[in-house]
């Protein structure tokens, strides 16, 4: 396997096409937006150069890692080659059951179809291509290319055989791949986001104020970075949507979103990507920025 195809140039996707590529595997990046590519590869740059600037790798590598990346607005074109395709658009169902359709009907038959989902059905995408048992969950964390950690999700019809490639390749990245089993929000947001809904339920019941949580928790329980700072990295909006497929999947009271979140991405206030959220990052001051109108 040396040719990856990744669908989306978003911070997940450049993440998973810088990865790959570091690693000596061919990159085709794909998204419908010029202007999204060309800086998904600035931003790749930009780590790199992080890297170089640590002595991690040399300029050569960087050059290299580079080099291996191609760019395409053509999603047909983009996966011509590809041995193994990632999707990594927003989460949403009905784009992602677009994309797979699509892919069924132009990948070639050995290419392996994987999703970057962090909470979505495996299961259900994989329903609606010709190829169930190729199609599996690749759930990396970000930042990609330091996280170690990814969720290797098995569908109902995922294959032995495709689950040992996903998980040979991932070690191949130098991640640690663990199987998982295909239920709403798989291990990783099944246990995360009730607790960043309960830390929101908390800011929202006036328990305490946004610095106060994020602290108790950092000192408190070691965690490297509070929850309420967290989901503003995560994104409102996409723990929201999480929450919701989670809420939807089981039908428990535990999974739905705090009202205060739903007013929070009601309002764009989504968190570091859109300047604000629990905190300001559009003036760099991390300040609760919390206001009356969304608690009521």
């Amino acid at each position: 396997m040396k040719n990856i195809a990744v669908i989306g140039a978003g911070t997940m996707g450049n993440g998973i096409a810088h990865t790959f590529a570091q690693s000596g595997f061919y990159v085709s990046l794909i998204d419908i937006n010029d202007a999204s590519l060309n800086k998904s590869l600035a931003t790749i740059s930009k780590n790199l150069d992080r890297l170089v600037s640590k002595a991690v790798i040399s300029e050569t590598q960087k050059s290299d890692t580079l080099s291996r990346i191609s760019i395409y607005t053509d999603i047909k074109l983009g996966i011509k080659e590809a041995d193994l395709v990632i999707e990594a658009a927003s989460e949403n169902l009905d784009l992602k059951l677009s994309i797979f359709k699509q892919l069924s009907d132009i990948c070639n038959a050995k290419t392996i179809l994987a999703t970057n989902t962090s909470s979505i059905s495996i299961t259900q995408i994989a329903a609606v291509t010709n190829r169930p048992e190729m199609v599996i969950g690749m759930h990396f964390m970000n930042p990609v290319p330091i996280m170690k950690l990814v969720e290797i999700i098995r569908g109902y019809n995922t294959s032995d055989a495709v689950t040992k490639i996903i998980m040979d390749v991932s070690k191949t990245l130098g991640k640690n791949p663990v199987e998982v089993n295909d239920y709403p929000g798989f291990v990783a947001n099944r246990i995360l986001m009730p607790m960043l809904n309960e830390s929101i339920e908390t800011l929202y019941n006036g328990v305490a104020g946004v610095k106060e949580i994020d602290t108790v928790m950092k000192l408190g329980m070691a965690h490297p970075m509070g929850p309420l700072q967290l989901a503003d990295f995560i994104g409102l909006d996409v723990c929201l949507s999480i929450l919701n497929v989670m809420y939807d999947g089981f039908k428990n009271p535990k999974y739905a979103p705090s009202p205060l979140l739903v007013n929070m991405v009601r309002a764009g206030k989504l968190g570091l990507k859109s300047g604000e959220g629990f905190y300001n990052y559009a003036t760099s001051r991390k300040a609760d920025v919390i206001s009356s109108q969304f608690l009521k």
